[in-house]
């Protein structure tokens, strides 16, 4: 697929269905989504905030906790609303942040055609009664009121952060405890030997993923119960060094934990990760601005009912960070969630990364829109050196992305290879037939150090992005 950049205008909202605080605080099912509401106004959580030519819908994207923003849209007609948030309240807290901001600033919004996903809700969706509701208990101007802060009681504080760290303690000790027994897992299968294991895999890594969820090192858990699907997707001659490699990071990992004293990278690798208002509020988190072009996005389902959602962006410019990972993560059981990002976007935004020896998850800060595409940057030489300075950095990494000059893409068998200042084999499922013989002017792929995954390509006709 071909992706073009888009312009948009800003421009007044025409004549469609009124709205009013009035209308807004019946809608909503209580007075705290109405104060909830009113912590959500702030332009920065908004990267996006449009509506339609008839002025009868809004919809936007609402930045929450996790990497992707929410997708919301509100009919104005009777105020019906749909939102990718998991909450059970309808209308939600970020529809109710929506109404409010066309209420009070319409000249926000930027008309655009209406989305896909809008149309599709809106053929499914009943009328409600538009009958004015009941008021009653809930109100804006309270909602917005802000409360008081209660003096801290010193004392108080002192037994909560005693009781913290002695909950922190206790957890160190069990991770460390998991960590052990992992290690004397793995050493299990090198003793068996890597064939046998190889013939049990998913079992293998099942049971010793579960042990660690019970020790509390939930992020090694979800790296090995994934661990099959990596391996076994490579070609057979090659599973067996790519297993050892991956028991080696794995051991790795374990030898970095020391406890509450390891560096938060490797925490967030083996038990979880800081939250987004903490890497925000972090001084030491590099950041940088600038415009970024969306890859590709892939979801993973995990064993734990989570599907994982990784998006790939590509800096075009404005500092030393060349590519950011955003993810996030939603239950799979509220089915197929709408991504934010469409492959080919462009967009200017501030990103904060997390602290690491080789920085590239993120989170956006803010996030605009941009009226003209920037081309890609150009790049020359061996792609393989930035590749081997960041595994030693962090060679813990199971994959990174490489920006690959201009080459030639040559089907070989169960592979693909490009051809270019180097050759590198590539999975045959990321590559699409359209790109089979073609000369390219450049291609990012995700490299394992076995093969590459494609994720987008530059050609003659535009930008290709493998399929999701």
């Amino acid at each position: 697929q071909v992706c073009q950049g888009r312009v948009t205008t800003r421009v007044r909202p025409v004549a469609g269905p009124t709205i009013t605080i009035s209308a807004i605080e019946a809608a909503a099912p209580d007075q705290d989504s109405l104060k909830a509401a009113g912590k959500l106004l702030s332009p920065a959580k908004w990267p996006e905030r449009h509506m339609s030519a008839d002025g009868t819908l809004i919809w936007g994207a609402c930045q929450g906790s996790g990497a992707n923003p929410y997708r919301l849209a509100v009919d104005l007609s009777d105020l019906g609303a749909k939102c990718s948030c998991p909450s059970r309240k309808f209308p939600c807290k970020h529809a109710l942040a929506l109404m409010l901001q066309f209420q009070a600033t319409p000249d926000g919004f930027t008309e655009a055609p209406v989305a896909d996903w809008i149309t599709e809700w809106l053929g499914r969706r009943r009328k409600t009664d538009t009958a004015p509701k009941s008021t009653e208990g809930k109100s804006l101007a309270a909602a917005m009121v802000a409360e008081e802060e209660k003096p801290l009681d010193p004392e108080a504080e002192a037994k909560r952060e005693a009781q913290r760290l002695k909950r922190a303690a206790a957890t160190n000790e069990t991770v460390t405890a998991g960590l052990d027994e992992m290690e004397g897992w793995i050493a299990d299968q090198l003793r068996t030997g890597l064939a046998e294991t190889l013939a049990d895999l998913t079992s293998r890594c099942r049971r010793i993923a579960s042990r660690l969820v019970d020790a509390k090192a939930q992020a090694l858990a979800s790296r090995i119960d994934t661990l099959p699907g990596r391996i076994l997707s490579l070609p057979e001659r090659d599973r067996g060094a790519a297993l050892a490699a991956e028991l080696g990071k794995l051991v790795i990992l374990s030898r970095a934990w020391a406890g509450g004293d390891c560096p938060p990278e490797i925490r967030r690798e083996v038990a979880s990760g800081e939250t987004r208002d903490a890497l925000l509020a972090d001084p030491d988190a590099p950041r940088q601005a600038g415009t970024w072009e969306v890859l590709a996005t892939r979801d993973e389902a995990r064993r734990d009912g989570l599907i994982a959602r990784a998006t790939w962006l590509l800096s075009l410019g404005g500092g030393p960070q060349s590519f950011a990972l955003l993810l996030d993560y939603f239950p799979a059981s509220t089915g197929k969630q709408g991504s934010a990002f469409a492959p080919g976007d462009q967009f200017d935004a501030e990103l904060v990364f997390y602290p690491a020896a080789v920085p590239l998850r993120a989170q956006i800060v803010e996030r605009r829109a941009v009226t003209e595409p920037l081309p890609w940057p150009e790049f020359a030489g061996d792609p393989l050196a930035a590749y081997a300075r960041q595994i030693a950095a962090a060679p813990w990494l199971t994959e990174l992305p490489l920006l690959l000059p201009g080459g030639e893409m040559a089907p070989a068998g169960d592979m693909v290879w490009w051809s270019g200042t180097a050759s590198l084999p590539l999975s045959a499922d990321s590559v699409g037939p359209v790109l089979a013989g073609a000369r390219l002017g450049g291609a990012v792929v995700l490299w394992n150090a076995f093969r590459g995954e494609l994720l987008a390509a530059n050609t003659d006709l535009g930008r290709y992005h493998a399929a999701g």
